[in-house]
């Protein structure tokens, strides 16, 4: 009897000492977008979080609190940027440096050779990376759900995933029934007179369909550089520029665009560059402003999307 019992005081006393994490379900294992089965053995609290997208995940979640590091042209949330070392930027990415800031997680997309240059180092001295990929808006989504499992914040990323989700079926809802408005997206420009526009089985591909818009290069998907005789030939009937809104008068005054029936009607607008090109919870006001622009009269009083974008029951 004594001998039963002194070994289930050791059974218990061992129990006692396992790890709280381990009792809350860590270890665990999440699938990135390379295929690989990264573990993670506790909830990351040091976290190196490469590229906009994945700071502005992460930081919507709630983690913003334990990214520890971010990439040298990261910009939002402002408050994080402020006070948050940098790693890394166009020379690359050290995994020596990750490791000196005692990381317990990273999280990259592969842009910039990021991910070929990090994953392999960061494995062979235990620090989980996870690689995410966001090429469509369903992508962004799921990367949010992702990211929660894998800092143990699942009911919100669930939030806002979900919130997401509701707003951009919203936008469906009230546009529905109205023809697409053909537009040509300029996300940059060179000296030699091309400009760059969106592909269109991109995450702002579907940005632009969700807020009742459709590119004149849909369908042309290894399309990113174009010319102003090609944009001329598609005719837009609206002309959105991803940046400032100095660059509006340049681009009309432009040798040949006068013709554009959008030039012609001044239908030309500056949008908000981060909201349309960085993939990460934000591209839902960037939807939600591409949508006003193209039908301000579904936003005007009694329109069908006054309600839920003015914040009405």
């Amino acid at each position: 009897m004594k001998r039963a019992l002194g070994l289930l005081l050791i059974l218990i006393t061992c129990v006692a000492a396992l790890p709280a994490a381990a009792e809350e379900g860590w270890p665990r294992q999440v699938t990135d977008a390379l295929g690989r089965r990264v573990t993670i053995p506790a909830p990351p609290r040091r976290i190196v979080a490469i590229f906009s997208s994945n700071v502005e995940m992460l930081a919507a979640i709630g983690a913003g609190p334990d990214i520890v590091a971010i990439e040298a042209w990261t910009r939002w949330p402002p408050d994080l940027v402020a006070r948050t070392a940098r790693i890394g930027g166009r020379l690359g990415f050290s995994a020596e440096a990750i490791a000196r800031l005692d990381a317990d997680l990273v999280v990259m997309t592969p842009a910039r050779q990021a991910a070929a240059g990090l994953v392999d180092p960061l494995g062979r001295i235990g620090i989980p990376a996870l690689v995410l990929t966001h090429d469509r808006l369903d992508d962004i989504l799921a990367n949010i759900r992702l990211l929660g499992h894998a800092t143990g914040r699942e009911a919100a990323a669930a939030a806002v995933a979900d919130a997401m989700g509701v707003r951009i079926a919203h936008l469906g809802a009230c546009l529905k029934g109205r023809p697409p408005v053909p537009v040509y997206m300029e996300t940059g420009s060179d000296e030699r007179g091309a400009a760059f526009t969106i592909r269109d089985a991109t995450y702002t591909g579907d940005i632009l369909r969700a807020a009742g818009g459709v590119s004149v290069f849909a369908g042309r998907d290894r399309l990113g550089r174009v010319s102003g005789e090609a944009v001329g030939r598609a005719d837009p009937d609206r002309i959105l520029i991803a940046g400032p809104p100095e660059r509006v008068p340049a681009l009309m005054q432009r040798p040949g665009w006068d013709g554009i029936r959008a030039v012609r009607a001044g239908r030309v607008d500056a949008v908000t560059r981060a909201l349309l090109l960085i993939p990460g919870p934000r591209v839902v006001e960037g939807a939600e402003m591409l949508a006003r622009l193209l039908h301000p009269d579904a936003f005007a009083a009694g329109g069908a999307c006054i309600t839920a974008a003015e914040g009405g029951e």
